[in-house]
Formats: structure tokens, sequence, C-alpha cells
């Protein structure tokens, strides 16, 4: 069972998310927060009795505390759940931020129920998650960047220490490619490709997939342009 809290001002947006997602049988609504300081508390006040969410889907904009501050408190500290950023602006001058800070995702608000569902289910799974258009303006975003303004877990040295394989699976990684599709393009079991994301993800140093993506761009390992 995948616990999610959910994060957003708007009454209509909590109440219809609780709806879809305490519908579905492999989730469970285990709190709502009006803010992100409600968020931070209660995720706090779940961890202590061992119940507490395995993702916490919040919104950016919110009063008291935003979703960008309540992302950083909510995932200091061990046992931390993954946190999917829901946004109404693909262009929110907060994703990137969020990103640095350890979203393992974001979603547009607008997205298809289906979508919304794949991502908590990707995001509870440990994978990362980057709505199509935001990914692309995020990887324009960090190309385009002098070596000053990149975060400090941008590191192309690192990548010496990757082995060819776990090279490959960053490369595929990059491109957008799930766990079972590198499985299947290099003829490993899924198991395996986990142990090299895995792997390549702890010598890089790195939180997630999605850093991992902005690090094999910016290092040129892939462009682009393909």
């Amino acid at each position: 069972m995948i616990r999610v809290l959910l994060a957003d001002d708007q009454v209509m947006v909590r109440e219809g998310f609780s709806a879809l997602l305490g519908a579905q049988p492999d989730i469970e609504v285990v709190g709502a927060a009006a803010n992100g300081r409600e968020a931070v508390a209660q995720v706090r006040s779940l961890r202590a009795r061992d119940a507490g969410p395995d993702v916490v889907l919040m919104d950016i904009r919110m009063p008291e505390l935003d979703g960008l501050a309540a992302t950083r408190m909510v995932l200091d500290g061990p046992g931390s759940p993954r946190v999917l950023v829901l946004t109404t602006f693909d262009l929110d001058e907060y994703v990137y931020a969020a990103l640095r800070a350890g979203a393992s995702g974001f979603l547009l608000k607008h997205a298809p129920a289906s979508e919304l569902l794949d991502a908590v289910r990707v995001v509870a799974g440990g994978d990362a998650l980057l709505a199509p258009s935001i990914t692309r303006r995020l990887i324009e975003d960090f190309v385009r960047a002098q070596p000053a303004e990149r975060p400090d877990w941008t590191r192309p040295e690192a990548l010496r220490a990757l082995t060819p394989r776990e090279t490959e699976v960053l490369r595929m990684v990059a491109r957008g490619l799930s766990n079972a599709e590198i499985a299947a393009e290099l003829v490993l079991a899924e198991q395996t490709v986990k142990t090299h994301v895995s792997r390549m993800l702890t010598k890089l140093g790195l939180r997630d997939r999605a850093q991992a993506v902005i690090v094999a761009y910016e290092s040129g390992l892939v462009s682009p342009s393909g």
C-alpha cells in the first residue's frame, strides 16, 4: 500500500485528488494539508507513529510556507518520503529550486488522472518523474547555465568513477527510459538494472534519477539534440 499525503491550498484540488487516489486499491491517503507548514507537521507526526507517507503531493505556491521550503523540511532526516511537486505552470520559477531541494518528480495539475496515478506509483517505486515540458526546460536551463551557477551535485568529473555499463545505463536514464525498458534494451534482468542505477547514483552523489538526467546533459554524455 502506497501512503500519500496531499498538500494544496485549494480545497477542491485536495478533495478531488483525495477521492481519486483513495479509490485505488494500492493507494491510501493518510493526510491533507492546506499549506506547507501543515504538511511538514503532518509528515513529522505520521512518521513518529511509523505511519509516515511514502509520497507527498506538494503544491508549490501555498500560504504560510511554500512548497519549496516545505520540501526541504520534509526531506530533512532519515526515512523521509518522496516528494512529487504539483504545479500549474511549467515555467514556475520554483521548479528548478525544488529539484535541488530533493523533489523526485514534477507534474502539471492539468495532467490526466491516469498520469497522476502513474506518477505516484513511479515516484513511490523509487524512480523520478518529470513532465516532458518541464524536462525540456530543465535541460535547457542547465545547458545554458555557467559552471558557477550550477548546483554542487553537478560534477562531470565524477563520471570517471562509473563502469562502462553504469555509464551506458546513465545515458539511457537521461533518455527517459524506465528500468524495465533499459533491461529490455540491454537484455538484462530488471533487478540487475536497478543495481546499476543504484550504484551509479551513489558514485555520483545524487539523490535520484532526476538529478542524474541533469548530470548526463551537463557533462555532455548526452545532448539536447539526442
